[in-house]
């Protein structure tokens, strides 16, 4: 096999002992799992130890990328950061927009792999081969926006930077990696794993030619890719509002997560949704290689610059009763400087609004009270209360502390992203299912679903779950680029397959990258068991359930008022999935499964935990 296309190379820091070194990567293992996060999975899976603590100097942090990331091609400057996460105990990623990701593909590596813990404050600077561990204590305690400012400052302004925020030096179980002043990634707690090792920040510059089998070609397909996305017919309106544009779609299909995913609709929606931001907008930013940029910069109510998107919108807006976009502004923009999850802390705001109505918690907040929820953001961000704290720890958690379990809404520890479930099973098995928790990154199918009865819960519906989730928990995560030119704007994925044989050399098929997505997703549920079963915790199907909320309490207003999910038709959905991919009826991958799949590795550790079907 060619490894043009990848390096075959990854940069293994060793932080405790202040050590660098270049690791080969077994061409086999490049052709099964291609890249970012099928690569991060499987190097969690050799490399750690099972059981271990998420935040102890054992765990790796791993930023990784892919065969056509960082060359040309619609949205390829993506880069997937990755961890056993401290908020799930499972596995964890994220993946964001960053120059790091182009700087890595010219550095010359695959991925770059983080152990250990560094005795004090640091960062490391990566050019090339060379590699320099920094003191940064003149950068602990700096917001996200400042210290980036700073490195560039020092090492140049096309430099790639990922970092982390007080939130992340902290240890905040939500905390997230950021880049360029707003990107962040890494909703299961990445950016506490960063702050574990006491590492502020990776800063990479790299002047290399990727290694690519056909230049020419790819370059040619790159530009005529370009011109199609610019061609699509939703283009203008995608490049107006972004994302933005999903408030009014979610208001007006029910599904606007509103006072703590109680309800779908929220009275005050105009004043958060996309013609509302686009009154206000000053600028846009956009991701390396990105000509369908997405970044709406509006001033918020401090008169500062907030990148918005849909789903921090969504979750500190309607999901806590704020309707003022521009205080929404104000939230988000603090998150990314404390390098908190906007999904997140909108989660737990919610949560303990709700709570303290309800009497469990004592401090007395209303919906949509913006003083007392700047307060709060700020007291989990920075762990400054009790409160704060408990919150900062999680929904589960918190939920125990406070003895709420139905103001939690979560899946596996991961707050729920922002799509209300109550009338939507498809999207509701997606994120009972999806590979991190809550996240609707791998199977975003409550589009199709409402377009297609949202109401069944048919084998249809599980299917296209697992179709949705090997294209964009998979594909895209693996080669890496990103997923909204085809999500959003209809680019053919084909486009995609051409770039990826341009680079390798390979003469792949759409087919066969769904088979290494399968791979990907049935050894990320394998990490979860065999992490599950060594803490002492026993795996069942009931992991793979939605918030208990969308079970027990219906809409009380709008068009589908007392509207519920099922629980006996959710399981038979949950059923219809697992058969779909070769699981038992625990959610376990059989062993034939695994067989199929060439993870007989797999089987071998998993069948001495646990004992594996066929």
């Amino acid at each position: 096999m060619t490894t043009k296309g990848w390096w075959g190379k990854l940069l293994w820091i060793d932080l405790s002992r202040r050590e660098a070194k270049q690791v080969e990567i077994d061409k086999n293992l490049l052709s099964s799992y291609v890249g970012g996060r099928g690569l991060a999975v499987r190097l969690l899976w050799d490399y750690t130890r099972p059981g271990i603590d998420p935040l102890s100097p054992e765990n790796l942090l791993i930023v990784a990328i892919g065969p056509i990331t960082g060359l040309p091609g619609p949205s390829t400057g993506k880069v997937v950061v990755a961890a056993k996460s401290p908020l799930t105990h499972g596995y964890g990623d994220g993946n964001l927009g960053s120059r790091t990701a182009v700087m890595l593909k010219k550095a010359g590596f695959d991925a770059v792999v983080f152990s250990g813990k560094s005795e004090k404050p640091s960062y490391v600077y990566i050019e090339n081969e060379k590699v320099e561990i920094n003191n940064a204590d003149d950068l602990w305690g700096l917001d996200t926006f400042t210290a980036e400012k700073r490195l560039l400052e020092r090492h140049g302004k096309d430099a790639g930077v990922l970092l982390i925020g007080p939130s992340g030096e902290r240890k905040v179980k939500m905390a997230t990696i950021i880049s360029q002043m707003g990107r962040s990634g890494g909703r299961p707690g990445i950016g506490a794993v960063m702050g574990s090792k006491n590492l502020k920040a990776i800063v990479v510059r790299g002047t290399r030619d990727p290694p690519v089998d056909d230049l020419k070609s790819l370059r040619e397909t790159a530009a005529k890719a370009y011109i199609e996305a610019k061609n699509k017919p939703a283009y203008p309106f995608w490049i107006r509002q972004g994302t933005m544009a999903t408030i009014q779609w979610s208001q007006e299909n029910s599904v606007l997560p509103t006072y703590n995913f109680s309800e779908g609709v929220f009275d005050e929606s105009s004043g958060i949704d996309g013609f509302t931001m686009e009154k206000m907008k000053v600028s846009q930013r956009g991701c390396p290689n990105c000509n369908s940029i997405c970044g709406n910069v509006v001033l918020d109510a401090s008169g500062e610059e907030s990148e918005l998107d849909y789903e921090n919108v969504a979750m500190l807006g309607s999901n806590i009763g704020l309707g003022d976009l521009k205080k929404v502004a104000q939230l988000n923009r603090l998150a990314d400087m404390w390098g908190i999850d906007t999904i997140g802390l909108g989660s737990a705001i919610g949560f303990a609004i709700e709570a303290s109505q309800k009497g469990f918690i004592n401090e007395k907040m209303e919906w949509g009270d913006f003083p007392k929820i700047l307060e709060l953001a700020e007291d989990i961000a920075l762990r400054r209360t009790k409160l704060g704290d408990d919150l900062a720890e999680g929904l589960v958690h918190a939920s125990s502390v406070y003895g709420c379990e139905e103001c939690a809404i979560h899946v596996k520890g991961l707050s729920v992203s922002a799509y209300d479930c109550h009338a939507a099973p498809g999207m509701a098995l997606s994120y009972g299912v999806s590979s991190v928790g809550a996240h609707h990154k791998d199977a975003w199918v409550i589009s199709w679903e409402v377009s297609h009865g949202r109401f069944a819960y048919s084998p249809e519906k599980a299917k296209k779950v697992l179709e949705l989730q090997k294209i964009r928990g998979g594909f895209f995560e693996n080669i890496v680029a990103c997923r909204l030119p085809w999500v959003e704007l209809g680019l053919e994925l084909d486009w995609y397959v051409k770039l990826f044989n341009f680079a390798t050399g390979l003469r792949w098929r759409l087919d066969d990258h769904m088979v290494v997505a399968e791979r990907t997703l049935t050894l990320i549920r394998s990490y979860w068991v065999r992490e599950y079963h060594a803490e002492g915790r026993t795996w069942n199907r009931k992991m793979d359930y939605p918030p208990i909320k969308w079970f027990t309490r219906p809409y009380t207003r709008g068009p589908l008022k007392g509207a519920r999910l099922d629980p006996q038709k959710y399981d038979e959905l949950l059923g219809y999935y697992y058969e779909l991919l070769g699981w038992d009826h625990r959610g376990i991958p059989r062993a034939s499964t695994l067989r199929r799949l060439g993870l007989g590795d797999v089987e071998s550790t998993l069948g001495k935990i646990i004992e594996l079907t066929n």
